[in-house]
C-alpha cells in the first residue's frame, strides 16, 4: 500500500510533463502541414 503513495503522485506528474510537452507542440505549429504530408507521399523524389 506504500507503493501507491509513490507511485500514483510520479504518474501524475508524468502525466502533466506528458500534456504539457503536447500543448508545447500544439501552440509551435508542429501539427500545421496537414496537406503537406498528404502530397508529399504522392511525390517521387528519386
Amino acid at each position: 500500500m506504500n507503493v501507491l503513495v509513490v507511485l500514483i503522485p510520479v504518474s501524475l506528474i508524468l502525466g502533466g510533463v506528458g500534456l504539457a510537452a503536447f500543448l508545447w507542440t500544439v501552440r509551435s505549429d508542429q501539427y500545421d502541414d496537414d496537406q503537406g504530408n498528404a502530397a508529399r507521399i504522392l511525390l517521387d523524389d528519386d
